[in-house]
């Protein structure tokens, strides 16, 4: 390729064309107008205005999760960045690609504090992989490259490239084969693990009597679900999915348990108690699971196959540490394990099942939120792109929505962010367009971001939202009702708007549920509306998210108490 002399802004679209990039998640501003001021001549890069930066933010968080490509976010300089900071550290904690791009005051203003400035690569430090401030054009390919390289790459995460105003507006030469060379002495991005590893976790495997694999976020990044079914099958083991790791292995599959910990099935939690070799792979053992980590699982051997160093022995100590890529690991471990049955342990996690039905809805004529996740998973087969935020309605989905379809449940895991679920639907539909993609919200949640609602009208993107109506920041509720000796304080929401009323505000269909007998119905209707749906679910007042179990206590104990 001939290299060429262009405006900074003109090398930043070029450079974002080569990256494969079709798609950004906006807002302008003053520093960052001489990007946007050249868009008009690249119409491959389709620029999607949101109404608030945390909305691109995870807009572009959930089209990255869904499409496995990087997702891009523009934002102009002080607030405009700032506004990023909540959707970059949530991709931060959940490893999800993302390339955030801001403008900066010119480079003379920079350290005045100048109209809109904001030391934001500084801000940013903690919730990025990397981020970069460029003082020069001719730096602006080389370091757009190596900012999708590292984002991608590895263990996952967002990048922020700061750009200075004058920056977007200097000249310099761009040559895609130069700029794309990657020199990054300090980094290296494992693939396989070595030999070593790999035949301390087959032995271990081999011997066990009792294993488990607990399957985290990092087989749905590598996209190692067909892997991850030839080990369970082959070894007979049962699978335990984390939060994020739901969708990444057929929860129509016999050997499928559920996912365990603070708010899981208890049953799954019984089954990582109960065994004697837990296969991590891709989990990071985080503390929603673990609790205290003197006491979880203390019977078993652990293996942890991660990608990331940096998470190996961080919450427990690993057995077997083997670090690598989720899928070429898998790829070196499976052929050299034994060809197993465990049917007594498989026999033993089933009868967990029948013991523990944590998955049972209670009996009564009022509409509950688990009527509606059920009632939802029912009609779409478990085959939509479910998109939520925190909170109760969050824990019902990942309870009753049972997924048929590989990488289709997206939701802040890691900050645990009320709110991502709007905006996160926007770009999960934005990559997915022949997907059916229902976002479930919580009514506080949904309002924290419903601004975005508009985004979806605008770019006529047929998301359905369901809103898990109670009036109530429900798991605030519930927290002080269970350990706070119920003083409720600051959990109910005594003006709610009327939703049905706002989505025709916004030009899109609205559907209000109030029984249980108007679930399907109303499901149906908006499945087949051509564009945006809000339907409103008038659920019980106060309801609580069963089993829990509390950070340190034991599943024994919770059981004891509890069931």
């Amino acid at each position: 390729m001939v290299a060429k002399r262009l405006t900074g802004g003109q090398i930043v679209c070029e450079a974002l064309l080569n990256e494969g990039v079709d798609v950004l998640f906006g807002l302008p501003g003053g520093a960052i107008l001489p990007f946007y001021g050249e868009l008009s001549k690249y119409p491959d890069l389709r620029h999607v205005l949101v109404r608030h930066e945390q909305g691109a933010a995870h807009a572009a968080d959930g089209y990255a999760r869904s499409t496995g490509k990087v997702g891009v976010a523009c934002a102009t300089s002080g607030p405009g960045a700032t506004n990023l900071i909540t959707g970059l550290a949530t991709a931060m904690m959940d490893s999800a690609p993302v390339v955030a791009i801001t403008g900066q005051v010119g480079r003379a203003a920079i350290g005045t504090d100048a109209f809109q400035e904001t030391d934001i690569t500084g801000a940013t430090l903690p919730v990025t992989k990397h981020n970069y401030l460029v003082m020069r054009a001719r730096d602006l390919g080389p370091t757009i490259h190596e900012a999708f390289h590292i984002a991608r790459t590895g263990r996952p995460g967002p990048v922020l490239i700061d750009i200075p105003k004058d920056v977007f507006q200097e000249e310099a030469e761009y040559d895609f084969e130069r700029d794309r060379e990657i020199n990054l002495p300090g980094y290296r991005v494992p693939t396989t693990a070595p030999e070593n590893q790999v035949e301390t976790a087959v032995e271990l495997i081999n011997a066990a009597e009792r294993p488990v694999i607990l399957a985290g976020h990092g087989v749905i990044i590598s996209r190692a679900f067909d892997e991850l079914r030839e080990l369970a099958e082959k070894a007979e083991i049962p699978v335990v999915t984390t939060l994020l790791g739901i969708s990444g292995f057929p929860e129509d599959h016999p050997l499928f348990v559920g996912f365990p910990g603070m708010h899981g099935l208890a049953y799954a939690s019984l089954a990582l108690d109960e065994s004697d070799l837990i296969v991590a792979i891709g989990s990071r053992f985080d503390d929603r699971i673990v609790g205290d980590p003197n006491r979880f699982a203390t019977g078993a051997k652990k293996i942890q196959i991660d990608i990331d160093p940096a998470e190996i022995n961080k919450s427990l100590v690993a057995d077997a540490p083997v670090i690598g890529d989720v899928k070429a690991v898998l790829g070196q471990i499976t052929p050299k394990v034994a060809a197993t049955k465990h049917v007594e342990w498989v026999r033993r996690v089933e009868h967990l099942k029948a013991e523990h039905p944590s998955l049972k809805i209670r009996e009564t004529d009022e509409l509950l939120g688990q009527h509606v996740i059920k009632a939802l998973s029912d009609v779409t087969k478990g085959d939509a792109i479910i998109c939520t935020g925190v909170g109760q309605h969050q824990m019902w989905a990942a309870q009753h929505y049972r997924f048929t379809n590989a990488n289709s449940w997206f939701s802040s895991g890691g900050l645990g962010t009320m709110g991502y679920e709007v905006p996160s639907a926007i770009g999960a539909q934005m990559g997915n367009p022949e997907r059916l993609v229902w976002s479930i919200c919580g009514d506080g949640g949904f309002q924290m971001t419903s601004m975005e609602l508009a985004t979806a009208v605008e770019n006529k993107l047929p998301v359905k939202y369901a809103i898990l109506n109670n009036n109530h920041l429900g798991m605030i509720t519930q927290w002080q009702g269970m350990f706070y000796e119920s003083d409720y304080q600051a959990e109910t929401y005594s003006a709610n708007p009327d939703f049905v009323k706002l989505a025709d505000a916004y030009g899109m269909k609205g559907i209000r549920v109030t029984s249980q007998e108007q679930l399907e119905g109303a499901i149906r209707e908006a499945n087949e509306h051509p564009g945006p749906v809000i339907v409103d679910f008038v659920i019980e007042k106060v309801d609580n998210v069963y089993p829990m179990i509390p950070a340190g206590q034991s599943v024994q104990e919770l059981i004891e108490e509890t069931l």
